[in-house]
């Protein structure tokens, strides 16, 4: 019921989202991707959570370096295909799934060549969204780079004004 009443409410407060996430898991996965970063190198993690048909709702991050302790050595996010057998046991133990990635960058929150060329799941319809400044702060959707995945290499852009309407953080996440 509880579930039920929730989700009438995400469909009043954001109607077209296709990803929420709660405030408070939110707030505490970006403290702690700042944490990772130790002040001079990218960090991130795989968004995990349910489908709904097109939305999705984030309910727990996977960190890169727990699932590949080398992903953060180089600076930039590195992360080789080891890192993938320990996330997909983890979804089997949690009955979760990828609903999209976030990493930080050190400046803008725009996509580097290497994030277009390498999405972290290759499959259409995948989102992945980019904290600016070493997620100095926490950052609402407006401020993230907001990507969705087409195929061959190639994105839409739900950054800006358009992110709010995307991705929706807040208390019925």
């Amino acid at each position: 019921m509880i579930s039920l009443i929730q989700k009438t409410i995400r469909g009043f407060i954001a109607p077209n989202h296709k990803l929420s996430c709660s405030v408070k898991l939110w707030n505490e996965g970006l403290t702690e991707l700042r944490r990772r970063t130790e002040g001079y190198h990218e960090s991130g993690a795989f968004l995990l959570g349910a489908e709904d048909g097109e939305r999705r709702r984030v309910t727990q991050f996977a960190y890169y370096d727990d699932l590949d302790p080398n992903s953060l050595e180089t600076g930039i996010v590195v992360f080789d295909g080891c890192g993938y057998g320990p996330l997909w046991q983890l979804c089997r133990e949690t009955g979760l799934t990828v609903v999209a990635d976030v990493h930080v960058h050190p400046g803008a929150a725009r996509q580097s060549h290497s994030d277009c060329t390498n999405p972290m799941i290759a499959t259409k319809g995948h989102i992945a969204l980019i904290v600016p400044d070493f997620a100095e702060r926490v950052f609402q959707p407006s401020s993230l780079g907001v990507y969705q995945y087409k195929g061959s290499h190639n994105w839409d852009n739900f950054t800006g004004a358009k992110a709010k309407d995307f991705f929706y953080v807040g208390f019925w996440g």
